[in-house]
């Protein structure tokens, strides 16, 4: 499956490798949780908030994001606004990305409490039998807090071929690495590093962090069915792959927010969030940059003296302590910084110290706002005379890197489109609303579902319009289909990409 594209699910090696057999999170027992873990709700001016900066949010976050997905803000541990850009939803998990590591740092963290590893480890007192024969000094010198700060003496040129989608041993292949520089002097940003901890914790521990962490944090917080992608050795991923939902990352944020007590119980250490969230390392001095600020163990520290964990395409959690409020999105964006800023210059100014004057008339058009949130869908119209022409014929392709085998359009009597693709054997049907997101379910090509949505039209008399979003993930796909004379030429690309976004073209045959 490496360097495949498919047409319906996401490739692995575009997503961070986040695999192909997400499971389908019910979302009744996703959004199910006991009302001691539940963040209570309120309007905003109660919490001194003012309703129309969070209008002017979220219109700001429609025009600079690339596609939002949800938000959530929390002021004085109240949830005051929440919306989601439909096909996503308030119950359906969303990845993370390297969001995840601030919950691998969080693990790190309660184990040093438990006495099961101290972060001034040396990290090969984990893996003697995974060290190399005559490990350098620097190596040697490498300490678990070096992997949390992300200053471990490595160089991103060396990091940038780390094989994370690989079967490789990818502890081995980490300490194989060079360590040209004396660990503690140098930031650079090191996922691996991430994945170590990860390791470090299941050595020390003997579970995963995911394991580790259900009964310590993701059940105590209300946490239902947390998901973490796992390398071929069983070893989450660490500085990826964890799936939960806006309002669990809000939850995280507050937990963090209340140095690490929760519903009368300290569930982590107050020393180890003070010292995570805290400047451990200089990583620049850009004043306009969010990722200049300096770095703590796996938690970015932000402009205003806020912190945060964040992920690819714009996946965040926001502490901001001075005021007393966290605000958690997901989203598909290539410019983090803008979507930082839309924050900054929305959210921020309208934190008052003092309860507002109750404003019906503003709440009354914030929820109206919030309860019609969508992506947008496909344009164009709803049939064309090769609508009829093309319906239900069987397109075939030769042999392709994408293993695409063949296709079939054809109306419903619903008046959506079905676009069915046979990919590597299996076959992929999704229903393509009009003017709207459908939503399905297809068969993974590695077994499993994955939960999609659809939209399409007609874009010219010739060429049906479809978009596929992967409603877990932030990746939409649009494929172009155009119809000739005993053919159809296919042109489909993801709208966001770690390594671009290639535009990928197939050309089929009708099937006689």
């Amino acid at each position: 499956m490496r360097g495949c594209v498919h047409p319906i699910e996401p490739n692995p090696m575009k997503t961070s490798f986040v695999l192909s057999s997400f499971l389908l999170f019910s979302s009744i027992a996703a959004a199910s949780a006991g009302p001691a873990t539940g963040l209570p709700r309120s309007t905003p001016e109660e919490q001194g908030v003012s309703s129309a900066a969070i209008l002017a949010f979220v219109n700001a976050a429609e025009e600079k994001f690339d596609a939002p997905h949800s938000f959530m803000l929390v002021r004085h541990g109240h949830v005051v606004a929440e919306g989601w850009w439909s096909p996503y939803a308030a119950g359906e998990p969303h990845s993370l990305y390297s969001l995840s590591k601030s919950f691998t740092s969080t693990a790190v963290g309660i184990a040093q409490s438990e006495g099961k590893l101290s972060i001034d480890d040396p990290v090969l007192k984990y893996f003697p039998n995974q060290a190399p024969a005559a490990p350098s000094s620097n190596l040697k010198a490498m300490r678990v807090r070096d992997l949390l700060r992300m200053v471990t003496g490595q160089r991103d040129e060396d990091l940038r071929t780390y094989p994370f989608a690989s079967d490789a041993d990818l502890v081995r292949a980490f300490l194989e690495m060079p360590v040209p520089d004396k660990p503690g002097t140098h930031f650079v940003y090191n996922t691996a590093a991430t994945y170590m901890l990860s390791a470090i914790v299941q050595k020390a521990t003997g579970q995963t962090v995911l394991e580790y962490l259900g009964p310590r944090l993701f059940e105590p917080l209300g946490i239902a069915k947390p998901a973490w992608e796992a390398s071929a050795q069983g070893i989450p991923f660490g500085g990826f792959g964890l799936s939960i939902r806006t309002e669990d990352i809000a939850r995280f944020g507050q937990l963090y927010l209340q140095r690490g007590a929760w519903g009368g119980r300290q569930l982590v250490p107050a020393s180890w969030v003070d010292a995570a969230t805290s400047l451990q390392t200089s990583n620049g001095s850009d004043p306009k940059s969010d990722w200049s600020q300096g770095y703590g163990f796996q938690f970015w520290r932000c402009r205003h003296g806020f912190y945060r964990g964040d992920g690819a395409f714009g996946q965040f959690c926001v502490v901001m302590p001075q005021y007393d409020a966290v605000i958690a999105i997901t989203s598909a964006t290539r410019d983090l910084q803008a979507a930082l800023d839309v924050v900054w210059d929305n959210i921020v100014p309208g934190l008052q110290a003092q309860p507002l004057v109750a404003d019906p008339e503003s709440d009354r058009r914030l929820a109206e706002r919030l309860a019609g949130l969508t992506l947008k869908t496909q344009e164009g119209k709803a049939s064309s005379p090769t609508a009829a022409r093309v319906a239900g014929r069987r397109f075939v392709f030769p042999t392709n890197p994408q293993n695409v085998e063949s296709l079939t359009l054809a109306p419903t009597a619903d008046g959506s489109v079905s676009l069915a693709v046979r990919v590597g054997g299996v076959d992929q049907v999704a229903s393509c609303g009009y003017g709207s997101w459908s939503k399905a379910t297809v068969a993974g090509v590695k077994g499993g579902i994955v939960p999609v949505a659809a939209s399409g039209a007609w874009t010219s008399e010739d060429t049906y319009t479809a978009m596929i979003c992967r409603y877990q993930t932030p990746f939409v796909t649009t494929y172009d289909l155009r119809f000739t004379d005993g053919g159809v030429i296919v042109e489909f690309q993801d709208n966001i990409g770690l390594e671009g976004t290639p535009r990928v073209r197939l050309v089929g045959t009708a099937a006689h």
